[in-house]
C-alpha cells in the first residue's frame, strides 16, 4: 500500500536526478542570502552599529538623507530638551578620501566613511588598540575595514581637497563599514573639515551642524511637537538603513533574484510531480480500487514529496554552506543560520505548494481503470 515510498526504491535514478535540481537550487539559495546579508553588512553595519534607536533629519531631506540633510544646534538641544528623549547629540555623516603620507602604506589611496561625534558621546567606539577620539585632534579611530588596507594606528592620512592631516589614533576589531567603505570616527570639528572641505578655520556657522540628531526614545515617545519645531523628521535607525549609498537598490535586485528562484523551484517541482503522477495513474486506480481512500493515497504522495524535498534541500544547503565559507573574505558574503534556515524553509514551502498543486490530480484517477474500463 505505500505506493510512494516504493517509487523512492524503485524509480531511485529519477528521483535521484530531481533531487539533485533542488540540491543546486538549494546552493543557489544560501549563496544568494549570503551574499544579500554580506552586500547588507558592508552597506549598513556601521549605521548598525550606532547605540542609538532614530535619527533626526532635516525633514526637506526626503531621500539620501545623509548627503542631503543638515541640522543647526538649536535642533539637538530641543530634542534633548524633549520628553521621552533620553538622548540626543550630533551626529556627522560623509565619504572622504585621503591618502597615506606616513607609514608603511604611503601613497596608499584610502576611502573613508567618516562618523563624526563628541568624543565624549555614547556614540564614539571603545578601541581595541590605541587611544580614544579627542577633541580638536585631528585623529580618527579607524575599523578593521580599513586596517586591512595597511593602515595602522600612529599612520598619517591626508584628506583630499581641505588637505588635513587625519592621525590615526585607534583601531576598532570590527569589520564595520558604510555604503561599502569602512568607517573611520572623528571629532565633529575634524568631521566639519573633511564635510566642507575647507583647510585652516572653519566659518562660525560650520561649527554648528551637523548631518542628523543622534537619538536615543523611550518606548512611546511622542516626537511630532519637537519634529514640527525644528523642522526635522525622526525616523528609525532601520529606517535609514535605505539612505546608504546603494543600499535599496541591492536589497531589492538580491529580494528579486530569490524570488524567481523560488517560483522556478515550485515550477520545476511542480512538472516533474505532475509527470510522475500521469504515469503512475495505473497503480493509483488499483490502489482505489482495493479501497484505499484518495486521502490516504494524497498523504501518501505527500510524504514522498517532502521526503525528497529534504532531503535534497539538506544536501544543497551544506553544499552552500561550504561554499559560502570558502567565500568570506573574498566577497561581500556572510553566513546567518536564521538566513539560512528561512531561505532552505522557503525552498521547501514554495517546493511543496508545487507539488500539491501535481499531486491534486490523483483525486480524478477513476478506480474503473484498473479494472479495465478505458478499453
Amino acid at each position: 500500500m505505500f505506493l510512494a515510498l516504493r517509487d523512492l526504491r524503485f524509480a531511485r535514478g529519477r528521483f535521484a536526478l530531481m533531487g539533485a535540481v533542488v540540491a543546486l537550487i538549494a546552493v543557489l539559495g544560501v549563496l544568494l542570502s549570503g551574499l544579500a546579508s554580506g552586500l547588507a553588512d558592508a552597506g549598513v553595519s556601521g549605521l548598525r552599529a550606532l547605540p542609538v534607536t532614530h535619527l533626526a533629519f532635516d525633514e526637506k531631506a526626503t531621500s539620501e538623507q545623509f548627503s542631503r540633510s543638515t541640522v543647526e544646534e538649536e535642533d539637538w538641544r530641543a530634542w534633548s530638551e524633549a520628553p521621552g528623549v533620553e538622548r540626543a547629540e550630533p551626529f556627522g555623516n560623509t565619504l572622504a578620501n585621503a591618502q597615506v603620507t606616513q607609514g608603511a602604506e604611503k601613497g596608499e589611496q584610502v576611502n573613508l566613511a567618516v562618523f563624526g561625534m563628541a568624543p565624549d558621546s555614547p556614540l564614539a567606539p571603545e578601541p581595541t588598540e590605541g587611544e580614544n577620539l579627542r577633541h580638536g585632534s585631528a585623529g580618527i579611530v579607524i575599523t578593521r575595514e580599513i586596517a586591512d588596507l595597511g593602515v595602522e594606528v600612529g599612520d598619517v592620512l591626508t584628506a583630499d581637497k581641505s588637505e588635513v592631516r587625519l592621525k590615526v589614533v585607534g583601531l576598532v576589531d570590527d569589520t564595520v563599514s558604510y555604503g561599502h567603505i569602512g568607517v573611520a570616527y572623528t571629532d565633529l570639528d575634524t568631521w566639519r573639515h573633511l564635510h566642507y572641505g575647507l583647510p585652516g578655520e572653519l566659518p562660525e556657522a560650520a561649527l554648528r551642524q551637523a548631518t542628523a540628531v543622534a537619538l536615543t526614545l523611550e518606548d512611546g515617545a511622542g516626537t511630532s511637537a519637537v519634529e514640527e519645531a525644528t523642522a526635522t523628521r525622526a525616523d528609525t535607525k532601520e529606517t535609514t538603513f535605505g539612505a546608504s549609498p546603494g543600499y535599496t537598490a541591492e536589497s531589492s535586485t538580491m529580494a528579486l533574484i530569490k524570488g524567481f528562484l523560488y517560483a522556478i523551484s515550485a515550477l520545476v517541482i511542480g512538472a516533474f510531480f505532475t509527470v510522475w503522477t500521469v504515469q503512475r495513474k495505473p497503480e493509483i486506480a488499483l490502489l482505489k480500487a482495493l479501497g484505499a481512500p484518495t486521502g490516504y493515497i494524497l498523504r501518501d504522495a505527500l510524504v514522498q514529496v517532502v521526503a525528497v524535498l529534504v532531503g535534497a534541500t539538506a544536501l544543497g544547503t551544506a553544499i552552500g554552506l561550504a561554499l559560502g565559507s570558502a567565500m568570506i573574505g573574498k566577497a561581500p558574503f556572510s553566513l546567518s543560520a536564521p538566513v539560512i534556515a528561512t531561505s532552505s524553509g522557503l525552498l521547501i514551502a514554495f517546493g511543496v505548494v508545487g507539488a500539491v498543486v501535481a499531486v491534486r490530480r490523483i483525486t480524478a484517477v477513476d478506480p474503473l481503470t484498473a479494472l479495465g474500463a478505458t478499453r
